[in-house]
């Protein structure tokens, strides 16, 4: 990690929601967060440290109600561990740069990859391509 704060430091710089999903694992409601429906070009970027984590060219429309893509931007920005929590295995993301909690990820997406990272709105931010 690249990007270490106190949790002092983290609860300052994030809002409440976004500390809750992003330091605690926390999750949003489906079909509640900013970005589930967002369909403008640009990056999504991590909202606790800034890393560029994914790209609007690899969302798609899961109807899970969270922000679904099928690759991170770029290999090395996500970091995988496996959940056991809520009586279930599931692969987590996070932020490599920050160890920001994303959501999960998923072996049933559209090609090409066939994965869908299953991603909380309150995770990111947006830079809307110009």
């Amino acid at each position: 990690m690249d990007v270490v704060k106190s949790d002092a430091d983290w609860k300052k710089a994030l809002t409440p929601e976004q500390y809750d999903v992003l330091r605690q694992k926390g999750t949003e409601r489906a079909f509640t967060g900013k970005y589930w429906n967002t369909k403008d070009d640009g990056t999504y970027v991590c909202a606790g440290c800034g890393a560029e984590l994914f790209t609007s060219a690899d969302k798609f429309d899961s109807g899970c109600g969270w922000p679904s893509y099928t690759r991170a931007i770029t290999d090395g920005r996500i970091t995988e561990r496996v959940d056991e929590s809520h009586g279930m295995v599931r692969t987590e993301v996070v932020c490599t740069r920050c160890g920001g909690h994303l959501g999960h990820l998923f072996d049933d997406g559209p090609a090409p990859t066939g994965m869908r990272y299953c991603i909380n709105s309150a995770s990111l931010d947006f830079k809307k391509k110009p």
